[in-house]
C-alpha cells in the first residue's frame, strides 16, 4: 500500500511513528508525502491538552475527506488520542477505519494487512507496557539531527497532567540500547542528538539507578560523529550537582536546558502536586548558571490553574521578570478529563486564563528582545539547517536553539553552506526570536 503518515505533537510521538514506519516499509509498503496519493493515511495523534486534541481531530477529518476522491482509502488513528479516547473515536468519527492504541504499535503491519482486505472497522488496544521503547526506525527529521527517546511514561503524577494516564508509568530504556541507537544515528550522519523523555532527569529511577542520565551523557560524549548532544526537559528537584557536572564536563553536551517549572508560588505548586517549591526552583537555576556559564534556560508555565489568585499570578509575573529566562512558553490552564485538577474548586474563566497567559508572554517578549540584542557583535558557533524556501536565506541555529521550538540565526543567501555543518557566525542584528549574521568560517 501507499501510506501517508501524519505525526502530530511532541518529538517522542515522532520517534514512535519512525519505528512503525520502518516496520511498514519492511513489510513491503511505501510511504508517500501527499495524502491524496495514499491508499492508507495514518494520523499519529497527540492528546495532551485541548488544543492538541483539536488539532488531532482536525487532521483526522481532513484525512477522511480524501475518501471523497478515493472511496477505497483507509484511515487509521494512532498515538495518544487513540490511546486516551479509544472507542469514542469510532463512535464520533465513523469514517475512521482503524484505531490503534500505543500498546498495539508493534502490530500495526499486521493491522494494515488486515485493513487491506476488509471493510469493517478495526480496533486494537494492547497493554501500555507493550509500547516499544526503541527499535529499528527511519529518520524523519533532517539528516543532521535526530531525537533519541530514552524513556517512556512518567511517575510524577502532576495533578494537571494526563500523560501517566495515556502513557503509563516510567519505563527507562536500557543504557546499551540507547547507546546502540545513538551510534547508528551518528553513522547515518546525525550531528546533533536530542535526548527526549517525559522527564529525562528521572532516567533510571524505575530500575533503581537514579542519576543514570549522567552515565548516559558520559557514554554519548564518546561517540564519534556526534557534535552536539542536547537534553530536553529537566525537573528542578532532580537537577543534582552530579547532573550539572556531567553536562559541564562533556564538551558535546550543549549548555541548554528546558525546565518545565509551571509556576513559582508554593501553594500553587503544592496544588499541582509538584515536588519542591520556589526555593528549590531558584536554587536549581542558580546552580545551573554557576556551574555552566552561559547556559540557555527555557521554561514552561501554566497560567490560570484552579484557585490561582490575582496575587499568586502577580507573583508569577514578578518571578518571570526577576529570573529572566532565555526562552519561555506560557499556556492557559487546560482542564483535562480524569485528572485531579479538573475536579478542583476554583476553576477560572477561559478569558481570565487566556489574558494571564498572554500577559506573561508579552513580559517575556521584552526580556527575550533584550537578551537577543546583547548577542549583537558576538561570534557564535551555529549548525546549518538549510535554506528558507521563500527567501533563500540560510537558516542556522546556535547551541541555545532547539529545532522547531526556538529561533534561528539567519544569514544572507550568498555562498554555499552544508546542512549539518557548523560555522562561526558574526551576529549583526536581532529581533525577539531570531538573530541575524554573516558566516565567517567553517568549524
Amino acid at each position: 500500500m501507499k501510506i501517508a503518515i501524519i505525526s502530530l505533537g511532541c518529538p517522542k510521538n515522532q520517534v514512535d511513528a519512525d519505528v512503525f514506519c520502518h516496520a511498514l516499509l519492511k513489510d513491503g509498503h511505501q510511504t508517500v508525502a501527499e495524502p491524496a496519493e495514499a491508499d492508507l493515511i495514518i494520523v499519529n495523534t497527540c492528546g495532551f491538552i485541548e488544543s492538541a486534541k483539536s488539532e488531532a481531530i482536525e487532521n483526522i477529518l481532513d484525512a477522511c475527506a480524501y475518501k471523497a476522491q478515493n472511496p477505497n482509502l483507509k484511515v487509521m488513528v494512532t498515538g495518544c488520542l487513540a490511546e486516551r479516547y479509544k472507542q469514542q473515536i469510532l463512535a464520533e468519527m465513523p469514517e475512521v477505519d482503524a484505531v490503534v492504541g500505543i500498546g498495539s504499535n508493534p502490530a500495526i503491519p499486521a493491522i494494515v494487512r488486515r485493513l487491506a482486505g476488509q471493510s469493517e472497522h478495526f480496533e486494537s488496544y494492547g497493554p501500555k507496557q507493550d509500547m516499544p521503547l526503541g527499535g529499528a526506525r527511519v529518520i524523519s527529521t533532517p539528516r543532521h539531527y535526530a531525537y533519541l527517546k530514552i524513556a517512556e511514561g512518567c511517575n510524577n503524577r502532576c495533578h494537571y497532567c494526563a500523560i501517566p494516564l495515556i502513557r503509563g508509568p516510567l519505563r527507562s530504556r536500557p543504557l546499551e540500547d540507547c547507546l546502540a541507537e545513538a551510534r547508528w544515528l551518528a553513522g547515518e550522519g546525525v550531528k546533533e542528538l536530542i535526548l527526549v523523555a517525559q522527564d529525562p532527569t528521572a532516567y533510571g529511577e524505575d530500575i533503581g539507578k537514579a542519576g543514570l542520565v549522567c552515565q548516559l551523557l558520559d557514554e554519548l560524549n564518546g561517540i564519534e560523529g556526534l557534535r552536539w548532544i542536547r537534553v530536553l526537559y529537566a525537573y528542578p528537584e532532580r537537577i543534582t550537582d552530579d547532573f550539572i557536572a556531567a553536562m559541564a564536563r562533556n564538551a558535546k553536551v550543549v549548555p541548554y536546558l528546558d525546565l518545565p517549572i509551571q509556576h513559582c508560588d508554593d501553594a500553587v505548586l503544592k496544588a499541582m502536586n509538584r515536588r519542591g517549591g520556589r526555593a528549590e526552583i531558584e536554587d536549581a537555576i542558580a546552580r545551573l548558571r554557576a556551574g555552566i556559564p552561559g547556559i540557555t534556560l527555557r521554561t514552561t508555565l501554566i497560567a490560570g490553574f484552579p484557585g490561582e489568585s490575582e496575587e499568586q499570578y502577580a507573583e508569577l509575573c514578578d518571578f518571570v521578570k526577576a529570573v529572566r529566562f532565555d526562552r519561555l512558553g506560557c499556556f492557559a490552564y487546560s482542564a483535562e478529563e480524569n485528572t485531579v485538577a479538573a475536579t478542583m474548586d476554583g476553576q477560572l474563566d477561559e478569558e481570565v486564563k487566556a489574558r494571564r497567559a498572554e500577559h506573561i508572554m508579552a513580559l517575556q517578549a521584552d526580556i527575550m528582545a533584550e537578551k537577543q540584542a546583547e548577542k549583537v557583535g558576538q561570534d557564535i558557533e551555529c549548525i546549518c539547517d538549510g535554506r528558507d524556501e521563500e527567501t533563500g536565506d540560510w537558516l542556522l541555529r546556535s547551541k541555545g536553539d532547539t529545532p522547531e521550538i526556538d529561533g534561528s540565526v539567519i544569514a544572507p543567501p550568498e555562498g554555499l553552506l552544508e546542512p549539518g555543518q557548523c560555522y562561526r557566525v558574526h551576529i549583526t542584528g536581532s529581533d525577539t526570536y531570531d538573530l541575524y549574521g554573516t558566516v565567517e568560517e567553517t568549524l
